[in-house]
């Protein structure tokens, strides 16, 4: 074979390879997001519902998402390197971030405000924090978001829990349970988040002893924010950026039309767990709710301190310095002609 033959077969090769590798399109690039069904949730459950996500992310980014009951079960998953994005409160958030010793992630926007409270049995004989005495309260879970605010706000009130040899019992019941057991009257009160507040007070006969608002500057704290895998975050900024710039405008229209937002939060909550909720709860529900994408550090930071003074983060007062990164949120508000966040 000459010298040109081979030339022109090898040529020839070469441009058949490149044509079918020109037809071979490259995978998309994913983003997996993490969210529970749940009113706090709101903006993610609206941008799923009706699309929003995946036409700001754009044809070549594949989104993948899963639905969680529990924030502990969010940070393995993140831990797992299964989730590169979700929607969490802060509590968790905390413990994930000192247990990966600040490597897992970092909260790059907030969800919600507000939406917290302490319900007692109506008819309970329960008029100040003295009357706690020899009741029991459940919170959701030990340890978590509600939990540390309701054995820090008992201890401000001179009270000691039965663990420590007081006479108050705080025990922790996942939120439909608590809904069984007052009913039953088995616990005298709890502090729970939406809409198992208005739950309790609408079907559960009971009323609202303290709004946690009460307790924060200007009536707000953070409820759920967003968190993003720290690898994630350095790889892949533009489509974190997308993200938000989805976030903030969901969250502007939630505001602008709450009537409307409350019905597609509603539908999205029984798509996902065959149930919704009725409309005087749902609306009552989102009466307590800020939805914002300010992440509100100061109360986060606040929790953290509590969780630690109530033993929940080890022996040394935990450094959350590098918790946060809101570059991306802020250069998404600068372009939307939006106030900074603090």
């Amino acid at each position: 074979m000459t010298l040109m033959k081979k030339i022109l077969i090898s040529s020839l090769t070469l441009f058949a390879a490149l044509s079918v590798a020109s037809c071979v399109k490259s995978p998309k690039q994913k983003i997996r997001v993490g969210y529970f069904p749940n009113v706090t949730h709101s903006q993610v459950l609206i941008g799923m519902a009706r699309g929003v996500f995946q036409e700001a992310l754009g044809p070549d980014v594949q989104l993948e998402v899963k639905t969680f009951n529990a924030g502990p079960s969010v940070i393995e998953a993140m831990f797992a390197g299964a989730l590169d994005m979700a929607y969490i409160g802060p509590n968790p958030a905390i413990n994930g971030y000192i247990k990966s010793r600040g490597e897992a992630f970092r909260i790059v926007a907030g969800a919600t405000s507000g939406g917290a409270a302490l319900v007692v049995q109506a008819d309970g004989g329960i008029a100040s924090p003295e009357d706690f005495h020899k009741k029991r309260i459940a919170s959701p879970q030990l340890g978590n978001t509600q939990d540390v605010a309701l054995r820090a706000w008992l201890k401000n009130q001179g009270l000691v829990l039965q663990e420590n040899g007081g006479d108050v019992q705080v025990v922790s019941i996942a939120n439909p349970d608590q809904l069984t057991l007052f009913l039953k009257r088995e616990i005298d009160g709890a502090w729970t988040v939406e809409p198992w507040v208005s739950r309790l007070i609408k079907e559960g006969r009971g009323r609202v002893y303290l709004e946690e608002s009460a307790l924060w500057p200007r009536g707000e704290f953070v409820t759920a924010h967003i968190i993003v895998s720290k690898a994630f975050l350095e790889r892949h900024p533009g489509l974190v950026k997308k993200w938000l710039s989805a976030h903030v405008d969901l969250t502007l229209w939630i505001n602008e039309y709450p009537a409307q937002a409350r019905v597609v939060v509603n539908q999205a909550i029984r798509g996902i767990t065959g149930e919704a909720l009725s409309e005087d709860i749902l609306e009552e529900a989102f009466s307590r709710l800020r939805i914002t994408y300010d992440p509100i550090k100061n109360s986060l930071l606040t929790s953290a301190r509590w969780a630690f003074e109530q033993g929940f983060l080890g022996k040394e007062n935990p450094d959350l310095s590098g918790i946060y990164d809101l570059e991306v949120l802020q250069e998404v508000l600068r372009e939307k002609g939006l106030p900074a966040v603090d």
